[in-house]
């Protein structure tokens, strides 16, 4: 049971709206996009002040991909810009990045700037940003199945030792702890295939706010409302 009052140490955040945002000001879409990760910029920069020791951030999902070409080609160089921009800035500041997601369909230049990204921010430990980058939940469990089967075939895993620790030691987020709280911007109540497995007991905010809006106060709202809350995990008060 959480501590009464205490605030979460890992957040996750469904970053939706950019477009709708944009759209409403007669913008593109990309403009949109370009505004949200200025937003991401104030957020982790907050998180310290916060108590928040994690930050997940959803980027690109595994269904993005259907969107326009246009679209996805300024995501994938918006990707780009911002980690040569920002490098300097959170080497600087104490943030530990990593990548979360399936790598293989992504330019190979961009995992190229990412695995870049990994090492030399490896020994920070003031906040860790983790970006998920064509990501999906059921995605993520299927790869980390199809890798236990391998290892149940190669003899180096029993299958009748598998369990819960086990599935979670595959996955992408295995040296993470799961989330404390996922909060997902611009008014849909919904998860869209995100952390699916490292949520099941996650508190979560559903805000109005668009991603471009949602600022530190924002940010520390949600913070608040979740230290207000009684987290039992399946249990009752004694």
């Amino acid at each position: 049971m959480a501590e009464a009052g205490v605030g979460p140490k890992h957040v996750a955040v469904i970053m939706d709206g950019n477009g709708r945002w944009a759209q409403a000001r007669g913008k593109p879409r990309l403009f949109g996009h370009h505004a949200g990760a200025k937003r991401v910029k104030d957020i982790v920069r907050a998180c310290p002040e916060l108590g928040v020791e994690y930050l997940t951030i959803f980027a690109f999902s595994t269904e993005n991909w259907k969107r326009t070409q246009t679209e996805v080609s300024g995501l994938m160089s918006l990707f780009r810009r911002y980690i040569t921009g920002e490098m300097k800035d959170l080497i600087a500041e104490g943030v530990r990045v990593r990548f979360i997601g399936d790598r293989l369909r992504l330019d190979k230049k961009l995992v190229a700037l990412m695995d870049e990204l990994e090492t030399v921010t490896s020994g920070n430990t003031k906040v860790h940003l983790t970006i998920a980058i064509n990501y999906g939940g059921r995605d993520e469990v299927a790869r980390a199945v199809r890798e236990m089967a391998r290892d149940v075939g190669a003899g180096t895993l029993d299958p009748e030792t598998v369990n819960e620790v086990t599935l979670t030691s595959y996955l992408d987020t295995r040296v993470l702890p799961d989330p404390d709280l996922v909060i997902r911007t611009s008014g849909e109540a919904r998860i869209s295939n995100f952390l699916l497995w490292q949520s099941a007991y996650s508190e979560y905010e559903f805000i109005d706010t668009l991603w471009p809006d949602f600022s530190v106060d924002v940010f520390t709202e949600c913070i608040s409302r979740y230290a207000d809350r009684d987290r039992r995990f399946g249990g009752v008060k004694a």
